[in-house]
Formats: C-alpha cells, sequence, structure tokens
C-alpha cells in the first residue's frame, strides 16, 4: 500500500485492496491507525478507536446482524445472521458498531470517529 500525500490527502492504494464487506487496517505517518471498509460499494473509514474504551475495534470481525427468526407464536424458531446489516465487532469487549455508519448497534449515541475517504481512478485515498 502507498502513502503518498497529495493535496492535503493520503493516497493509501488501489480499490481493489477493499472488498465488499471487508476491509483494511493502515497506519499513518501520525501514529494513527484507520479501518477502510467497503459497505455496498462505497468506502467507509474510522480511527481504530472502540467509543467503549478506545479497544482496536477495526481489527475486529465483521458479522452480520444478530437476529432471531420467530414463529407466529412469537417463540423463537431460531438465530441467525443477516447479512443486510454489517456490524464491526470490537475485539475487547463486543461492542458493535454499523459498518456502514459507525453506529454502535445498541445505543446510537455512541459512534466510531469517521475519517474522510474517497475513491478515485481506481485508488483510495484518507483526507488529512
Amino acid at each position: 500500500m502507498l502513502h503518498e500525500r497529495e493535496a492535503e490527502e493520503i493516497q493509501i492504494g488501489p480499490s481493489a485492496d477493499v472488498p465488499e464487506g471487508d476491509g483494511i487496517l493502515v497506519s499513518l505517518d501520525d501514529g494513527r491507525e484507520v479501518g477502510i471498509f467497503r459497505v455496498d460499494g462505497r468506502v467507509v473509514a474510522y480511527d481504530n478507536s472502540c467509543a467503549h474504551q478506545g479497544g482496536p475495534v477495526c481489527t475486529g470481525d465483521i458479522l452480520g446482524k444478530y437476529l432471531q427468526v420467530l414463529a407466529p407464536d412469537k417463540t423463537v424458531l431460531r438465530e441467525e445472521f443477516s447479512t443486510t446489516e454489517l456490524h464491526l465487532v470490537c475485539p475487547w469487549h463486543g461492542w458493535e458498531y454499523r459498518l456502514d455508519t459507525g453506529e454502535c448497534a445498541v445505543n446510537p449515541r455512541y459512534r466510531l470517529r469517521r475519517v474522510p475517504v474517497a475513491e478515485r481512478d481506481g485508488l483510495v485515498f484518507l483526507g488529512a
């Protein structure tokens, strides 16, 4: 991955390095770590710091939203992961964040710090 500074942006590397439903972790020259993810065809980026206790959230698992499938009488038939809403799970204490927005899945008052990110000409760039 490249880390070239171009007009207040940092060129990270090829767009192909950020696959759908997954991401990469990059270390910047200023010491920050940023997770870059692809969700529904677009890239999003967050500081690698959980809103709970600062854990390395961007190194956590990406899972579908956990759902209970109910019978007509409201008893639980089974539990499954839905891939329509992906969550990033912090490896320290299991806090879950929506991958597309960075909002905490349980309490949207908490969210990950978003980092400006863009794609141009097949490359990914972070804002300075």
